[in-house]
């Protein structure tokens, strides 16, 4: 398949692609890895009369700490996200996340934002940022708003991202105290899957008697949009981990999501997943967590 024509636009600087953005508002798309974009391009889902590309833009690449956050670049490489030491050490999740994407081929390419902004309901990225609490970065010429990865998302390819915004970076809060996260995927291959169920997780302990002090439980691909599962959560909360616990909390899991039937698996047979799959992230998490 070929791609639509289009007129291709290369920005330096983060201020040059708001000023773009701006002139050509709801005729533009931003271009950085374009694994999704350009797909759809030739499927005929999107048709732009331009693209902006912003892979040239430094200020929206590289990982930093600042103000008790991750700072991490809109057009940084999922591949990077996978082998960054900073991330594994305290996004464990977002990592595992980042190495179940696609192929090496395509998390070479990828990017965190444009994962996020293609708003797919079984994406690898969103789960974990929205177990995180993170946020994003919403740019546009004289502007700039924040909001909740929770919030961005409106439908299957729909975000509340404006014709004239571009996500500029990722922000999540620097996790503290005894805490663990996992995020794990089911599908039918190994790589190059659509997952059929994913699961994030974040739990944090109390540290005087080691109970569940916050939680934070999110499905993917049961849902329009990624989902939290606050029936789980509220179960968790001020109780001692152990696996009662964790299988109750699944089974709440379980209840709170929606998933469909499709050529790929049946509504029950997600829902059970949902189920097991909360369970062992949970376990994961939880043991992460009373060993920090």
């Amino acid at each position: 398949m070929l791609l639509p024509k289009f007129d291709y636009h290369e920005a330096s600087t983060l201020a040059e692609a708001c000023e773009m953005m701006a002139e050509l508002s709801g005729k533009a798309k931003v271009l950085a890895g374009g694994t999704d974009l350009l797909v759809n391009m030739k499927k005929k889902i999107l048709s732009p009369e331009h693209l902006i590309c912003v892979e040239r833009v430094e200020e929206m690449k590289g990982i930093d700490v600042v103000d008790g956050h991750i700072r991490i670049g809109a057009s940084h490489k999922v591949a990077d996200i996978a082998a960054s030491a900073q991330i594994s050490r305290s996004l464990s999740a977002l990592a595992q996340g980042a190495c179940s994407l696609g192929s090496p081929l395509i998390r070479n390419l990828a990017t965190i934002a444009g994962n996020i902004a293609s708003a797919r309901p079984a994406a690898d990225l969103p789960p974990s940022l929205m177990a995180y609490d993170a946020e994003v970065s919403l740019r546009k010429k004289g502007g700039e708003r924040l909001v909740k990865v929770e919030e961005l998302f409106k439908g299957p390819g729909e975000t509340v991202i404006g014709p004239d915004e571009i996500i500029s970076e990722i922000r999540v809060p620097r996790p503290s105290g005894p805490y663990g996260a996992h995020y794990i995927k089911l599908g039918v291959r190994r790589a190059l899957e659509i997952s059929l169920v994913n699961v994030a997780v974040f739990v944090l302990l109390d540290e005087g008697d080691g109970s569940i002090k916050d939680a934070r439980i999110v499905l993917g691909a049961v849902a329009p949009t990624p989902i939290r599962a606050p029936s789980a959560e509220a179960l968790l909360r001020g109780e001692k981990p152990e696996d009662m616990l964790y299988e109750r909390a699944g089974q709440a899991a379980s209840s709170d999501s929606k998933p469909i039937s499709d050529f790929r698996a049946s509504a029950e047979y997600r829902r059970d997943m949902v189920a097991v799959l909360t369970k062992r992230a949970l376990r994961t998490a939880c043991k992460a967590a009373s060993r920090s």
